[in-house]
């Protein structure tokens, strides 16, 4: 698909807030509210625009702690990949889950109220999980940028 600058300028403003409607983006770009509605759906349509997601503040929600685990697999052939992704996906203090390429296999997101608590996570729930060998932790100490446009 093949995107102009009115289809850029509803991408930007829609990755800023999500929540605004079509009637105020047209307003915003100089678009009917019903043309806005069209070019959204058009890029829905195309899977451009998969989705809207609501952004937690964990700090607020009393999760103080964000580490950034590398995880190695000790057995690539004993354990599947999605064997390894469906046990990690179902811990909740994981908010996100990346296959990559490099020293470790994968790069997993965990969220802790403490240092303490992540222990228990690590220990626990991590350790155990089918197929994990190396684990090297990073713990966050401030984020700059929140994902956003390309």
């Amino acid at each position: 698909m093949m995107l102009d600058n009115l289809d850029r300028a509803i991408l930007r403003v829609l990755t800023q807030d999500a929540t605004k409607t079509a009637s105020a983006l047209g307003r915003l770009l100089g678009l009917s509210q019903p043309a806005t509605w069209r070019r959204i759906k058009r890029l829905q349509y195309a899977g451009v625009l998969t989705g809207r997601r609501l952004v937690l503040d964990a700090e607020k929600l009393g999760f103080g702690v964000t580490v950034f685990l590398g995880v190695k697999l000790a057995t690539k052939g004993r354990v599947s990949l999605e064997d390894f992704e469906r046990a990690v996906s179902a811990i909740p203090e994981i908010q996100t889950v990346e296959h990559v390429l490099g020293l470790y296999d994968y790069r997993l997101r965990v969220v802790a109220r403490d240092l303490a608590d992540f222990e228990r996570v690590l220990r626990r729930r991590i350790m155990t999980l089918p197929g994990v060998g190396d684990v090297e932790a990073n713990v966050l100490l401030s984020e700059e940028r929140l994902s956003g446009p390309i």
